[in-house]
C-alpha cells in the first residue's frame, strides 16, 4: 500500500517562500494499492493536485472512494475543483457521518451554493453518490480492503479512519483532540498496531493548553500515542497554518527524539507500507 501527502496543513491555505519545503495546501491523502483501488483522504485544496494527476495517468473509468474526516471548510473546499468529478465516465462514492443533524450531501453541496461560486453540486458529472457511514463499522472496498470508522474528539464531531489492506494497515487521524490529563483510548485502541499513524500535530504543548477546546493535538501527543499504541511509523499532519519550515523541522526533529518513526509529513512525500 502507498501512501501519497497531497495536502498536510491545517485551517487555511498558505502558499508563499516560508512554506515551500513542507507544503501549503489543506487536508488530502491518497491511499493506493496493487488492486488500484483509489481511497482518497479528505478533499482539502490539495485534492485539485491530486485530481489533475489522476487524469493524467489514466483514460479509464475510475471509480474512486472518497473519506471524509468531517466537513470543516479546509477539508472539504477542494472538492469542486476535483477533475475526475467532472468526468461523466467516473464514480466517486463519498463517505463520512451526518453532521451537526444535516445530511451530509447537504452540507457538500452548501459550498457549492451561487453564493459561493458559479456552479452546484448538480453539475458535476460523475457518477456521485454520498452515503452516511457510523462509528465502527466495516466498509469493504474492492476485493481486499477494509475501512473502519471511529468517532473522535474534534468540535462537531471527526471520524478516524482505520484502513486494512492484506497484512498491513494505515490509520488516518486528523482533527482529534486528547484530554488534558490522558490520551483518548478509542484512538490508541484504532491506532493499535498500525504500520503508518497519520496524526494531527497542530499545536506545539503550549498552544494545546491555551487552546484545549478547538479539537487539535500537539505534536507531544502524537507520539505519546505512536508509543502507546505500538504502531511503526508516525506521520506529522495538519500543521498549523502560520508555522513556517524552519519551525516544523525543529519540531521533527524532537518528535524523533521521543518516537524515533516520527516525520513530518510533507506535500508530494510517497510512503510503502
Amino acid at each position: 500500500m502507498k501512501v501519497r501527502f497531497w495536502g498536510v496543513r491545517g485551517s487555511i491555505p498558505v502558499p508563499g517562500p516560508d512554506t515551500v519545503r513542507t507544503g501549503g495546501n489543506t487536508p488530502c491523502v491518497e491511499v493506493q494499492t496493487q488492486d488500484r483501488e483509489i481511497l482518497i483522504l479528505d478533499a482539502g485544496t490539495g485534492i485539485r493536485l491530486l485530481g489533475d494527476d489522476l487524469m493524467r495517468r489514466t483514460s479509464e473509468r475510475m471509480v474512486i472512494v472518497l473519506l471524509f474526516s468531517h466537513t470543516h471548510w479546509d477539508h472539504i473546499q477542494g472538492l469542486p475543483f476535483f477533475a475526475p468529478a467532472w468526468s461523466q465516465h467516473n464514480r466517486l462514492v463519498a463517505l463520512g457521518e451526518r453532521r451537526v443533524g444535516k445530511q451530509l450531501q447537504q452540507v457538500l453541496a452548501w459550498q457549492m451554493s451561487d453564493a459561493y461560486l458559479p456552479f452546484s453540486m448538480d453539475d458535476l458529472q460523475a457518477d456521485l453518490l454520498v452515503k452516511e457511514v457510523h462509528s465502527g463499522e466495516t466498509i469493504v472496498v474492492g476485493d481486499h480492503m477494509l475501512v473502519t470508522p471511529q468517532r473522535l474528539n474534534h468540535p462537531g464531531g471527526v471520524f478516524g479512519y482505520r484502513i486494512c489492506y492484506h497484512d498491513v494497515s494505515l490509520v488516518y487521524a486528523t482533527d482529534v483532540g486528547h484530554g488534558l490529563d490522558a490520551l483518548d483510548p478509542r484512538l490508541v485502541d484504532l491506532a493499535r498496531g498500525a504500520d503508518l499513524l497519520i496524526h494531527d500535530s497542530q499545536f506545539t504543548p503550549e498552544e494545546k493548553d491555551r487552546w484545549s477546546s478547538w479539537g487539535h493535538s500537539s505534536w507531544v501527543e502524537a507520539t505519546q500515542v505512536a508509543l502507546e499504541a505500538g504502531v511503526k511509523r508516525l506521520a506529522l499532519f495538519h500543521h498549523a497554518p502560520n508555522r513556517t519550515d524552519d519551525e516544523l523541522e525543529a519540531i521533527e526533529e524532537q518528535a524523533r527524539a521521543c518516537f524515533p518513526g516520527a516525520f513530518l509529513a510533507r506535500e508530494g512525500m510517497e510512503v510503502e507500507i
